[in-house]
C-alpha cells in the first residue's frame, strides 16, 4: 500500500470500481440487494451521483457519493426541510460510503468528507445533509456535524437529521489537528526511526550549529569517529550527511574501484536493495537471493565461491530489516576468508544493537539514527582500511574525500553533537519484547537468534496490518507497518532502538498486545461502515 489519491471519480476505470465496490459492499458484505454474476450494483441514482474516491495507484479503496437533485430521503421525513435550513442555504446530500477491509479504522473516512466538503464548497453547496443514527452521534459531532429537528424513524431505529457546513468543519479540522500535534508529543516510538531519544540528545541537538570549518566542529567529529571505532572494532569510520541509502552508494563505489567480481546474499527488502545498488553503479556481481526469511546457507555460499575464483568480494546485510534476521558474521567471515574474499555489509540496523566486530569486514554502513540512539541524517561507513581520494568517482561519493583533516562539504554540527552525546550514554534494556510478543499469542518470526532490536510479527488475514498500526498510533504508540513491504505481507515490527526504559517499553509493548487481542477478539474489525447501522442506515446514505 502506497500513498493515498483523494479526487472525483471522472474515468471509466474509476467508475466500474466504484460499482465493484458498491457491490461488495452492499450485496456480498451488507445483504441489501440481490447476487449477481457480474458483481457489480449501480446504484438508482448513479446519474444524478457525484463520486469522492480515494485511490491507492490505480485502485479504488473508498468512496462516499453526493447528490443535490431533491427529493431527499429528510424531506420525505420532515416534511417541510428547508424551514430547518439557514435562508438561502443550498444544501445536497450524503450517501454510500463504502471503504476497503484493509483501508478501515484509518483517516480515510475523515479526508473523505474533507474532499467532499471541498467540492461542495466549489459548487456552490453551503449544507451537507445526512440523516445520522442516534448510536455515532459522537463520531459525526467529531467531524463537524451539527444536529437539527427532532429525531426521525422508529424505535427500532432512530435517526438524527444532521447537517455539516464548512464552519463547522474547519471547527472540527483544528481540534482535530491540536489532537494529532498532543498525540505526536505523547507517541512511544517503536519505529527503526525515527527512534526514541534521550533528552540529552536532544539537548545537544538543539544548541547553536557551529562551523564545519571550525576547529571546534572537528574535534567533535573526531571524538565521534573514534567512539564507531571503539563501538564496532572498525579501524576507520567515514561521516557525511546524508542516510543509510548514501552510505550504500559510497560502498557501491568504492566497489566499482575494484578488481574481480562480487556476490551479494539477500532474504529480504534491503539485500535485494543491496543489488539495485551494485545495478546502478554498473558492478559486476552475482546473486544468491533467497526468499524472504529464510537463513543464508553457507555451504551453498562456500561452493559458489570454489567454482567462481574471480569472486573478490562479497557484500550482504548484517541485519535484515524487514524481518530482523541476523547474518552469522563470524560463520560469514570465516567462508570468505577461506577464499580470499572481502566481506561488506549494509549494517544500518545491526550497529548499535546486536554484537559487532567488524575489524574483519572491508565496509560496513550505518547511520546515526537507528541503533546508536540520535537523529538521523548522518551516513556512516567504516572501513578496514584507509581510502585515498579517486577522481574517477562523483565528489560526493568518493569516500577518499572523508579521510583527510578539513571537512570536505557543509556539515551539521547539531547532528554530530547529537550522534556524539548518544555514543557516550548506555541506553541499552534486558526487556525481551519477542517473548511478550509471543506471549500475547503474536506470530512472531524466528527465534532468538533473530535481533532483539527489530521484531516482526505475520498478522492473520483477519487483521489488517494498517488498522492494527493505525489502533496503536491512536493510542500513543508507534510501530512500523507503514512500509509497502510490511503492508504486502500484513507483518508488523517493534524496533527497540534508541532510548528505552524498561517501565515505558513494557507499557508500549502491552499496548501492542491489548490492540491484538481486542482485534483477534472480534468477529469483525471495527469499521468505518459500523458508524452506519447496517441495512436501516443505507436507506438513508
Amino acid at each position: 500500500m502506497g500513498t493515498l489519491v483523494y479526487k472525483v471519480a471522472t474515468d471509466v476505470n474509476e467508475l466500474e470500481q466504484v460499482h465493484s465496490l458498491n457491490y461488495e459492499t452492499f450485496v456480498e458484505e451488507i445483504p441489501q440487494h440481490d447476487v449477481n454474476e457480474q458483481r457489480v450494483l449501480v446504484d438508482r441514482f448513479h446519474d444524478e451521483n457525484t463520486y469522492m474516491i480515494a485511490k491507492e495507484g490505480q485502485q479504488v479503496v473508498g468512496m462516499i457519493a453526493v447528490r443535490s437533485r431533491r427529493p431527499f430521503s429528510l424531506d420525505a421525513k420532515l416534511g417541510h426541510l428547508d424551514a430547518y435550513l439557514p435562508e438561502g442555504a443550498r444544501p445536497c446530500e450524503i450517501r454510500l460510503l463504502s471503504i476497503r477491509k484493509e483501508w478501515r479504522s484509518t483517516q480515510v473516512f475523515y479526508r473523505l468528507c474533507e474532499q467532499l466538503l471541498a467540492y461542495c464548497l466549489e459548487k456552490g453547496f453551503t449544507i451537507a445533509l445526512i440523516s445520522g443514527t442516534v448510536r455515532q452521534l459522537k463520531l459525526y459531532k467529531r467531524i463537524g456535524f451539527e444536529p437539527f429537528a427532532d429525531l426521525v424513524g422508529t424505535e427500532e431505529a432512530l435517526y438524527q437529521p444532521m447537517y455539516l457546513t464548512k464552519e463547522s468543519f474547519e471547527r472540527s479540522t483544528k481540534a482535530f489537528e491540536r489532537l494529532m500535534i498532543r498525540k505526536q508529543k505523547e507517541s512511544y516510538s517503536l519505529l527503526p526511526g525515527p527512534v526514541q531519544l534521550d533528552p540529552a540528545v536532544v539537548k545537544a541537538f538543539s544548541q547553536t550549529p557551529i562551523s564545519h570549518r571550525s576547529t571546534e566542529f572537528r574535534a567533535q567529529l573526531g571524538e565521534v569517529k573514534k567512539l564507531l571505532c571503539d563501538r564496532t572494532h572498525a579501524r576507520f569510520a567515514s561521516i557525511a550527511v546524508g542516510t543509510g541509502t548514501l552510505a550504500n552508494d559510497l560502498i557501491a563505489a568504492q566497489l566499482s574501484l575494484k578488481e574481480g567480481k562480487g556476490l551479494i546474499l539477500s532474504n529480504g527488502e534491503f539485500g535485494e536493495r543491496l543489488m539495485d545498488h551494485a545495478a546502478r553503479f554498473d558492478l559486476n556481481v552475482d546473486w544468491v537471493p533467497e526468499d524472504w526469511n529464510v537463513p543464508f546457507d553457507m555451504k551453498k555460499v562456500s561452493e559458489k565461491l570454489a567454482d567462481d575464483p574471480s569472486i573478490t568480494w562479497l557484500w550482504t546485510v548484517h541485519c535484515e530489516t524487514s524481518t530482523g534476521y541476523v547474518t552469522d558474521l563470524k560463520e560469514l567471515i570465516s567462508v570468505c576468508n577461506s577464499f580470499n574474499v572481502d566481506v561488506c555489509l549494509d549494517a544500518c540496523s545491526s550497529v548499535g544493537v546486536v554484537e559487532t566486530d567488524y575489524s574483519d569486514v572491508l565496509f560496513a554502513s550505518t547511520v546515526s539514527g537507528k541503533g546508536f540512539g540520535s537523529y538521523p541524517g548522518l551516513a556512516l561507513v567504516l572501513h578496514r582500511e584507509e581510502i585515498k581520494q579517486h577522481t574517477g568517482l562523483p565528489r560526493y561519493l568518493d569516500l577518499g574525500m572523508y579521510s583527510g583533516k578539513e571537512t570536505p562539504y557543509t556539515h551539521s554540527s547539531n547532528l554530530v553533537s547529537a550522534l556524539r552525546t548518544a555514543l557516550n550514554l548506555d541506553s541499552a534494556t534486558d526487556y525481551d519484547v519477542r517473548a511478550a510478543w509471543k506471549g500475547g499469542g503474536l506470530a512472531v518470526l524466528g527465534d532468538d537468534t533473530y535481533s532483539h532490536g527489530i521484531v516482526t510479527a505475520q498478522l492473520p488475514s483477519t487483521i489488517s496490518s494498517r488498522a492494527f498500526g493505525d489502533r496503536c498510533k491512536q493510542k500513543g504508540v508507534l510501530i512500523s507497518y507503514e512500509s509497502e513491504y510490511l503492508l504486502k505481507r500484513n507483518w508488523i515490527q517493534a524496533a527497540v532502538m534508541g532510548s528505552h526504559q524498561e517501565k515505558g517499553l513494557k507499557q508500549a509493548i502491552e499496548v501492542t498486545v491489548k490492540v491484538f487481542r481486542e482485534l483477534a477478539g472480534s468477529v469483525e474489525m471495527e469499521s468505518v461502515h459500523e458508524v452506519y447501522s447496517r441495512e436501516e442506515e443505507q436507506a438513508h446514505f
